[in-house]
């Protein structure tokens, strides 16, 4: 049943985090995808996976790896925090992507036959954290191309909108626009800054100007999105603090696409991948979910 701002109640969605989970993706969650670009979907993920995620959160701020943006190290307020790349080393990130259903609802909200995972991004904003996260779409800063490239974003903690939970311009998805990435930190800025093209509008600056739809969340609630759609988070304003797990999933039409501004997490170097075929790299972008299976 399709409910208020674009939220989905779940179906069929099994319990068991450690086995493949199956989830039964509706048509009129499909469709509410293609039109928006971005549905809720309430419960997605077994608590105990939650629990064993907000553990690798711990352990991730005390001792980072090396995919890190870090604006106050070692606070526990006024901290924005992200990592990304875990699961190659990581059994829960590892089980979380490939074994929690995420991968299929990512293939089948999709329209697509299967999906490979890109990379894990954990991401983390402790309270009274002033920094937003910038409107922008993911599309331009990632080496691919294609329609059928999303994230599953997971709430680890329950949040609000003002305690930065995601917002979305409806559709922008369907816009036929590539913006220029902006650096969301300063060990960012090296890589994003190579990048030549139109930016994002100012959707802040004219809020009533776009169709804006924002999600609060409780934990295990999973936000799923295209890689064209412009989004955004404001800085943490509550008092708790807010930790998100989002993977980023491959579709049929995706295609390797290095590019200057791109991501250097797997580069040419690291990839079997081809430049403008399929990337059916096994090891570098497992496949997470096939119809067939």
């Amino acid at each position: 049943m399709l409910l208020v701002g674009g939220e989905v109640a779940p179906a069929g969605i099994l319990r068991d985090a450690r086995t493949v989970t199956a989830i039964d993706v509706s048509d009129e969650l499909a469709t509410t995808f293609a039109a928006d670009g971005v549905v809720k979907i309430p419960g997605a993920v077994d608590p105990s996976l939650i629990t064993e995620i907000l553990a690798v959160a711990d352990a991730e701020l005390n001792d980072p790896g090396a995919w890190v943006t870090d604006t106050n190290p070692g606070a526990t307020t006024n901290r924005l925090f992200t990592t990304r790349y875990l699961w190659p080393t990581n059994d829960t990130i590892r089980r979380f992507a490939l074994e929690s259903g995420v991968a299929e609802l990512a293939g089948r909200l999709m329209g697509a036959s299967s999906a490979r995972l890109y990379f894990d991004h954990l991401l983390i904003k402790e309270p009274q954290t002033a920094n937003p996260t910038p409107w922008h779409q993911d599309i331009p800063y990632w080496p691919f191309l294609g329609k059928q490239i999303c994230s599953i974003w997971v709430a680890c903690s329950d949040a609000t909108v003002d305690e930065s939970s995601l917002e979305f311009v409806r559709g922008s998805h369907r816009w036929d626009a590539y913006y220029a990435p902006v650096a969301f930190g300063e060990s960012a800025r090296e890589w994003v800054d190579d990048f030549d093209g139109e930016q994002c509008p100012d959707v802040e600056a004219a809020r009533d100007d776009f169709d804006i739809v924002g999600f609060d969340v409780e934990a295990g609630d999973a936000i799923a999105f295209s890689s064209w759609i412009v989004h955004g988070a404001p800085g943490n304003a509550g008092s708790k603090r807010r930790v998100a797990l989002s993977t980023r999933w491959l579709g049929d039409d995706s295609t390797w696409y290095p590019h200057p501004g791109c991501d250097p997490t797997v580069t040419d170097d690291d990839t079997t991948a081809v430049v403008g075929a399929y990337p059916d790299d096994d090891v570098r972008f497992p496949l997470g979910w096939h119809a067939s299976s």
